[in-house]
């Protein structure tokens, strides 16, 4: 990372240099292709306001330009963080559009090259057959480009080309194959900073969280594996993000510690994606550790009773909201569901060694609420009350 005043944190009493996401890669090359297309001069370094609030200042590298189009590239640097993508290269191509693609002013339209690759499944950010550019990549890419546009008063529309040399071979380290990500890497990240962290850190951030609000009096703690849950929280039930703690993929170790302080319940609100794997006792959700997801609910659909033939297609999905439509098509999630709501329950109240009242709620992005468990309904009244009491 280049001149920047916050490239490092301190984690466990260790200096950890932050890195940045290929999101931001993309966002600088676009931005330093559209420059060196307008203005014909070469910047060394690109500045880019990411989604935190950091300014990066990346270093460009392998420009070239003719009249209608210009490129440029910006290296990926994970920091101190263990990433498959850190060294590559992000290559960004700007070319004039004359006419307005939409009628209603100038345009950026953004599209995958090499070794970007292609969305073939659902339940991904982007829908099936556009490239894995995610949404707050994309909106960095219009931001930083729109604001050249304006400078160089350009009134047409732009087309920005993001590609990545050798993407399809570095796409066979990462779950991209097995997500429906087809021919390369995708463009990623919600900050636009890679935050080096390792897991104790994160279940000490977690751990200090819990002690916080049982020192506030709380007795029922409601957590959440991350933004999605918070979110679905808030819009099903009205309680505010603010009352539930984070607990990342760290499940397992969140419930030790919710006994430990003494809590009296837990309810654990998040995406079928991830809260399927504690149907098969999977504490720690994160891909690194395990999966699991489509042979645990093979799994509740064979105590369901599901013929082996329906059970052969539902492990042949690539993700929940795959395995989902597939399910509710044939009318046979209501018995799976159920099955795995059981399951659910019954492995987080073994964690806890039945010491503690355990629930969950499920959700998906396509389908939204999709079911709870059995003492879930109290506890969401119980938590309701407090929201309300607490002044969240």
């Amino acid at each position: 990372m280049q001149k920047n005043p916050d490239s490092f944190v301190y984690k466990n009493q260790k200096k950890l240099r932050r890195g940045y996401t290929t999101g931001s890669c993309a966002a600088g090359a676009a931005k330093a292709a559209a420059v060196l297309l307008f203005s014909g001069e070469n910047a060394e370094y690109v500045s880019v306001r990411t989604p935190s609030g950091i300014v990066l200042h990346l270093r460009t590298e392998n420009p070239g330009r003719t009249e209608k189009e210009a490129w440029c590239g910006i290296r990926k640097d994970a920091g101190d963080d263990m990433d498959a993508t850190d060294g590559i290269l992000i290559m960004a191509r700007a070319r004039r559009i004359p006419e307005p693609a939409s009628g209603k002013g100038p345009d950026i339209v953004i599209r995958g090259g090499s070794g970007v690759g292609t969305v073939t499944k659902i339940g991904l950010d982007q829908p099936v057959g556009e490239s894995a550019i995610n949404s707050v990549p994309r909106r960095m890419i219009r931001e930083e480009v729109g604001e050249v546009l304006r400078e160089y008063h350009y009134t047409g529309s732009l087309a920005i080309e993001i590609s990545v040399p050798d993407g399809e071979k570095i796409a066979e380290q990462t779950f991209n194959p097995r997500l429906g990500i087809v021919g390369g890497i995708s463009i990623l990240g919600t900050t636009g900073i890679v935050e080096p962290m390792s897991e104790q850190a994160l279940v000490e951030t977690i751990r200090v969280e819990m002690e916080q609000r049982r020192q506030m009096g709380e007795k029922n703690l409601l957590l959440a594996p991350g933004n999605f849950g918070l979110d679905f929280i808030h819009r099903q039930y009205g309680i505010s993000p603010e009352r539930a703690v984070v607990c990342s993929n760290f499940i397992g170790d969140t419930l030790d510690m919710a006994l430990h302080m003494n809590f009296q319940s837990v309810l654990l609100v998040g995406h079928i994606g991830k809260l399927c794997k504690l149907g098969a006792g999977i504490m720690n959700t994160h891909s690194h550790i395990a999966d699991g997801r489509m042979e645990t609910l093979c799994a509740c659909g064979i105590e369901a009773g599901l013929p082996t033939v329906q059970l052969q297609k539902l492990l042949k999905c690539c993700t929940t909201e795959e395995a989902l439509s597939y399910l509710m098509k044939n009318q046979i999630w209501e018995p799976v569901r159920n099955v795995l709501l059981e399951r659910i329950e019954r492995q987080m109240t073994m964690r806890v060694h039945g010491k503690m009242q355990m629930a969950a709620v499920l959700f998906s992005s396509g389908y939204g609420y999709l079911g709870r468990t059995a003492k879930a309904e109290k506890l969401i009244e119980k938590i309701a009350a407090d929201n309300i009491a607490e002044g969240f």
